[in-house]
């Protein structure tokens, strides 16, 4: 059966491709062999570049340009080219090199024994991961941080918005709806500080990471520095003590600091489907769209449910790659091979949900008479300021006072006033209270922003 968005075994390509999209060319089979062509074709540049090996010759400004060409050019037929040679091979990364062989000028075939020269295969791999991870974050932080300025924006508009709170799902002191969206905007913004402060190593010190090849084969080079060279040249950062493999230590800091970023927006999307059943907040009306293929009525907030759902599975990716693949047996085993291929599928269920939260947020507005209606029906909530006003003055039990007044009965602006009628305070703080409404008593609420 021919390979489409209606015939793929993973939801990531077939329901949600149009979503994923941008992922496509960066965690595909076809990302990974374009970049381990770019840190192949980085290394060998960077040979003829040093001087103290001169076996791999100076190049022209023209051959140079031809040589970074097979990485800058590399194309899906390349690729297929590469799948064909390690049909031979069995070995995906020697398959890379021996295209860049075939594609060398041919003016430059001396320098094909150049191509990979004292690396092992994670020295490219662990490059191109990174590079992976590089790329990949660019597309997910621009998303990431569209939701929360989206966020930020509904939450400035609706600062002032007096809303009920909730405790323990009980009426508690009123707030504002804009104030409750404006602590996950920072929440969030606090998690995407932590994650763009990861930074990706990498290493090229050969196959048990002490430059043993390497020193044989050329003792004059400074090994370390030209390997650093070329792995700062694409924005990472040297590793300089490593086995076999790079560590994998970054990259399980920055799965654990998404994951968290994960989770704040799970949370904002549970709040925000109760505000909907609660009527605090409502839904546009899409014409055509159903809700329920039996209920006419409904319009639900399945977003933030898809939202949810994704990012359960998105956490369970990067959770499990985050605790996995700092562990090896001695300088090296494979289980981070097959589990490493995985990354694009946690960032793309991360990506998913952030679609479906930008689109439940777009079709959210705030039901101003729920709100009222609810601050209207819940004056108990007053027992705190005036229990709080009392103990100021040196009232006995004032706390109690108020208990017995207000819990489990029904209050009224009638019988609020009533009691505070009956205080020993001065007669300012008495008109205070009594001017003193639940839409009112939200304190600095109003003046939070973000």
């Amino acid at each position: 059966m021919e390979l489409s968005s209606l015939t793929a075994v993973s939801p990531i390509d077939g329901r949600y491709a149009d979503k994923t999209a941008p992922l496509r060319p960066i965690f595909s089979e076809f990302g990974l062999i374009h970049r381990r062509v770019r840190v192949e074709i980085a290394w060998l540049l960077a040979l003829c570049d040093e001087p103290a090996l001169p076996e791999a010759p100076a190049l022209t400004p023209a051959q140079r340009a031809e040589i970074q060409a097979i990485a800058d050019g590399f194309s899906l037929a390349d690729a297929r080219r590469v799948k064909e040679i390690e049909a031979t091979t069995r070995h995906d990364v020697k398959a890379v090199e021996y295209l860049i062989r075939e594609k060398l000028p041919a003016d430059c075939a001396v320098l094909s024994e150049f191509i990979h020269f004292a690396c092992t295969s994670e020295d490219i791999n662990n490059m191109a991961h990174a590079l992976q991870l590089q790329d990949g974050l660019a597309v997910l932080r621009t998303e990431q941080k569209r939701l929360e300025n989206t966020l930020a924006a509904f939450a400035q508009a609706t600062l002032a918005l007096p809303m009920l709170a909730h405790t323990h799902g009980q009426p508690a002191s009123p707030t504002t709806l804009g104030k409750e969206l404006a602590v996950f905007v920072h929440r969030l913004r606090r998690q995407s500080a932590q994650i763009d402060a990861v930074e990706l190593p990498a290493k090229m010190n050969g196959a048990v990471g002490n430059y043993n090849a390497h020193l044989a084969a050329a003792p004059q080079v400074d090994w370390p520095a030209l390997a650093r060279r070329v792995i700062e040249s694409f924005g990472l950062h040297q590793n300089p003590l490593t086995t076999q493999i790079e560590s994998h230590d970054g990259m399980a800091e920055l799965f654990d600091a998404l994951q968290r970023w994960n989770q704040v927006l799970l949370d904002l999307d549970r709040d925000i489907w109760l505000y909907v059943s609660m009527r605090y907040l409502k839904q546009k009306v899409v014409a055509g769209e159903v809700g329920s293929s039996t209920m006419p009525h409904k319009i639900n907030p399945i977003d933030f449910e898809n939202s949810e759902g994704n990012i359960g599975l998105a956490n369970a990716i990067l959770g499990h790659l985050a605790r996995k693949l700092p562990v090896s047996r001695m300088q090296r085993d494979l289980t981070d091979s097959t589990a490493i291929r995985n990354i694009g599928a946690g960032f793309a269920y991360t990506l998913i949900a952030v679609a479906s939260t930008l689109r439940g947020l777009s079709r959210m507005s705030p039901n101003e008479e729920a709100l009222a209606a609810d601050l209207d029906h819940a004056w108990e909530v007053l027992a705190e300021p005036i229990q709080t006003v009392m103990r100021r003055y040196g009232v006995p039990e004032a706390y109690e006072k108020l208990k017995a007044l207000t819990r489990g009965h029904a209050m009224t602006r009638e019988t609020i006033h009533a009691f505070i009628d009956t205080l020993e305070i001065p007669e300012a703080d008495k008109n205070r209270l009594r001017a003193m409404t639940p839409a009112d008593y939200i304190g600095l609420a109003a003046q939070t922003g973000c």
